[in-house]
């Protein structure tokens, strides 16, 4: 099974696996950044039916600009960082990270 976004720790391990077979060494952590990251613009095209808004990070927070470049909403995580968020429950990251991409879509 090949694992493009990581949903819980378990695919976060398996995706490092795979990495590192292509020669790659990644951190957990970085994996999990870049995975909460990628559900968080998944859920914001989802939401939005395309991709308007761009999800991005800037330093532990993550910012939505529109197509125009203007910021929109920030992210900011419930524990001190989204890593630490998600090694505490990926399911409750996941729901937070959906709430929190519709509050930023703004009923578009």
């Amino acid at each position: 099974m090949f694992v493009q976004v990581p949903t819980d720790m378990d695919e976060v391990q398996m995706r490092q696996l795979q990495l590192k077979q292509q020669g790659e060494t990644v951190t957990e952590d970085v994996i999990i950044r870049q995975a909460v990251l990628d559900i968080f613009q998944n859920l914001l095209d989802q939401i939005e039916d395309g991709h308007y808004d761009t999800a991005a990070w800037q330093d532990e927070t993550l910012t939505v600009t529109d197509i125009n470049g203007d910021l929109m909403a920030t992210v900011k995580p419930k524990e001190e960082t989204f890593i630490a968020d998600f090694r505490k429950s990926s399911d409750a990251t996941e729901e937070y990270l959906e709430q929190e991409a519709i509050r930023a879509a703004g009923g578009r």
